[in-house]
């Protein structure tokens, strides 16, 4: 896949990191393109470095991993995204892209991309690693798209996700953003570390 990384921080840096050991083209959409946080990446295999733009004109597949309310200046850029798929991994629930309840929505209404909610119910550290004793850790997405969430899974598993659990159409999206506000109480705000994960078992 064609893959624009909008965003390349711990997440999105995670993120570009394992889909370029997949064979994935990896596009890092920035705003300096010769000063920019996540330089680094550009060590990785089918990486290169674009203007916001550029990386979106030229990939299938478009990863916004910035803080929510960076979603205003980035519109802007998109341009025609009909048919492609955009990965909303950010998550609204200290601040929220007013009037919008999260980036999704705004994505939903001012695109005709198909959208999907993924890859923000877990700290990006168990991104860049997500197994435990051998086993790989649970991925959750949500959204109406068919067509978007079958790319989410795939990329998913390609990070070495165990599965990608849907969580449910559009109207989950806020609910699997408070799950990741669950990882975040769990791993920060009562202290149990970020080595912590969640994983769907069965009886």
């Amino acid at each position: 896949m064609n893959i624009a990384i909008i965003g390349t921080g711990n997440v999105g840096g995670a993120l570009a990191t394992q889909w370029a050991k997949k064979g994935h083209n990896i596009h890092l959409g920035v705003k300096n393109k010769d000063q920019f946080k996540g330089s680094e990446l550009l060590k990785n295999a089918n990486t290169s470095v674009f203007s916001i733009k550029e990386a979106i004109e030229l990939s299938d597949v478009i990863l916004i991993a910035t803080p929510p309310t960076a979603i205003f200046d980035i519109v802007e850029e998109l341009g025609d995204v009909s048919g492609k798929v955009i990965i909303d991994s950010t998550n609204s629930v200290m601040k929220s892209p007013e009037p919008y309840k999260t980036v999704f929505h705004m994505l939903a209404e001012k695109t005709n991309a198909e959208v999907v909610k993924c890859f923000n119910s877990t700290g990006f550290e168990n991104m860049k690693d997500p197994v435990y004793h051998g086993e790989g850790i649970d991925m959750f997405m949500a959204g109406d798209s068919e067509k978007a969430k079958d790319v989410a899974r795939q990329l998913a598993l390609d990070c070495g996700f165990g599965s990608c659990w849907d969580f449910g159409k559009a109207d989950k999206v806020e609910l699997l953003e408070k799950f990741a506000l669950s990882w975040i109480n769990l791993a920060i705000m009562q202290g149990h570390g970020r080595g912590i994960a969640f994983k769907v078992i069965r009886r």
